[in-house]
């Protein structure tokens, strides 16, 4: 049987991309003019840069915890009363009772959807029924920087492995390969180094085999 096409696990799709706000253009546009007027400059510049930073984390996020296998479900209800969402998902093989090579996508933190929002858009979606209980994240800036990280390590197309519980160890960045830059904790299991990227509101996260010889210390 084929593998079904994956469902849509993130609206709108530049949800998490880094901003590139308009302020961030004006400033250019000033700064070819304005050459001349290095003060003004410096003001608007530390002024786009603050607003810049307030646009890459605008908006109030919640935690929704679903019912049991409700996360596509709960999705696709959020895709069509459009309330930006993002469930992370990975393909996983397994083999069947008869012996056959199967893949599936599954969420990388079962029950658990990201949306963004006002009170409005949080109402929406517990209204849909799919959800068993909400929570507003404290520290959204954090939560975002984890979930680019999530999503950038996912479209690797890297064989990941959920983790369910994170352990302690050395924090490294990757210096070469695909996943260069790349930061986070290092994890050995069964004479295997995996390179761990976590969410830090959740305290799980996924990981992905690597050689010792790609990692720095930091």
């Amino acid at each position: 049987m084929p593998l079904l096409k994956p469902e849509q696990d993130i609206w709108p799709l530049h949800l998490l991309d880094e901003p590139e706000t308009e302020a961030s253009k004006t400033l250019e546009i000033v700064q070819s003019a304005c050459n001349e007027s290095a003060t003004v400059e410096s003001e608007y510049a530390e002024s786009a840069q603050a607003r810049a930073t307030m646009l890459a984390e605008e908006g109030t996020w919640w935690a929704l915890y679903t019912l049991a296998r409700f996360e596509k479900k709960l999705m696709r209800q959020l895709l069509e009363i459009e309330v930006p969402f993002y469930g992370p998902t990975i393909a996983r093989r397994y083999r069947s009772p008869q012996g056959r090579l199967r893949t599936s996508v599954e969420p990388l933190f079962p029950n658990y959807v990201f949306i963004m929002g006002d009170e409005m858009a949080r109402y929406n979606a517990v209204s849909t029924g799919s959800v068993s209980r909400w929570m507003p994240v404290a520290n959204s800036v954090e939560l975002v920087t984890d979930l680019r990280q999530i999503r950038s390590l996912i479209l690797t197309d890297a064989p990941l492995s959920p983790e369910l519980r994170l352990m302690p160890g050395q924090k490294v960045r990757v210096k070469t390969g695909i996943f260069k830059g790349f930061e986070g904790t290092i994890i050995r299991r069964e004479n295997e180094v995996r390179l761990l990227i976590s969410v830090r509101y959740m305290g799980r996260g996924a990981s992905v085999a690597l050689d010792d010889c790609q990692l720095e210390a930091i």
